[in-house]
């Protein structure tokens, strides 16, 4: 079973501003989750949710665990259910590539032992990057 989800998406704008919405806890929230991050090496965080209907509890607790600024960001993704009975440790990275005038964003986010955890991440994954596709877009410079 593959243990990772891989993604990748393709914008018309330069690394440093899709850095942006990596990385800045304010426009983070308004595509992925509301959060107290911060692009600090070690820094711990969460981003939080509410779980009506969701299987998972509403905090993922994080840490900084790699920054190469407008290039690379791993942090560690830590939740559980909203039972307790099943827990997940994973690592996400988000690397850019820049191409020609734009930037490849790439997605790994591995550690998964069950599917039903893939799945949903990775539905998850695709709903938020939608949110981000259309927030960069609409503020295009």
């Amino acid at each position: 079973m593959e243990k990772t989800i891989n993604k990748k998406w393709y914008f018309d704008q330069s690394p440093a501003e899709v850095w942006n919405y990596l990385t800045k806890s304010d426009l983070i929230e308004e595509w992925l989750m509301k959060n107290n991050f911060k692009p600090i090496l070690g820094h711990q965080f969460q981003f939080t949710f509410e779980s009506k209907g969701n299987q998972y509890l509403g905090v993922v607790n994080c840490k900084v665990l790699e920054i190469v600024p407008h290039s690379k960001l791993v942090y560690s993704w830590e939740g559980s259910t909203v039972e307790g009975d099943r827990k997940f440790s994973s690592v996400v990275e988000w690397r850019l590539i820049k191409i020609n005038n734009g930037t490849e964003l790439q997605l790994s986010h591995n550690g998964f032992t069950v599917l039903e955890d893939i799945l949903a991440h990775s539905s998850g994954w695709d709903a938020c990057l939608n949110k981000f596709t259309n927030l960069i877009n609409t503020n295009k410079q």
